[in-house]
């Protein structure tokens, strides 16, 4: 990863599941992934009603497009998780756990729940801000 520094808030207990604070170096090439959903190749939704299904399409089109960018996730910078209400986003972070867990900083996390997303068979909705190498 580029010289990203993560750190937590002076005052506050840390958290081994994110980071507080991230500061990008000038000069940085800064990647912003869109929002990802469960649509398939043959543009079905997968995983209809069970949000742990759809969280693994979610970071297997989340792979190939940080890989596209010349990615990794150590190059992960902040994580926007987006659920619908009475969905699980435990089911969505047990999946992306093991992406996350080597890392010796975790990335900047934002969790909202929503009313809805852009198709009522969507539970989850996953974009990326990273800073390519």
């Amino acid at each position: 990863m580029s010289k990203v520094e993560f750190a937590g808030l002076a005052g506050f207990v840390g958290n081994p599941a994110f980071s507080e604070v991230a500061t990008i170096p000038a000069g940085s090439a800064l990647v912003w992934i869109g929002g990802q959903n469960a649509v398939l190749e043959d543009r079905t939704i997968a995983g209809k009603g069970d949000a742990a299904e759809q969280a693994r399409v979610i970071l297997r089109r989340l792979d190939l497009a940080l890989a596209s960018a010349g990615c990794t996730w150590e190059d992960v910078v902040r994580v926007h998780v987006y659920f619908v209400a009475g969905a699980d986003p435990r089911a969505l972070y047990s999946v992306f756990q093991p992406r996350l867990a080597t890392r010796t900083s975790p990335p900047l996390v934002v969790g909202l729940q929503v009313a809805g997303l852009a198709h009522p068979d969507f539970l989850l909705e996953v974009s990326l801000e990273a800073v390519r190498p």
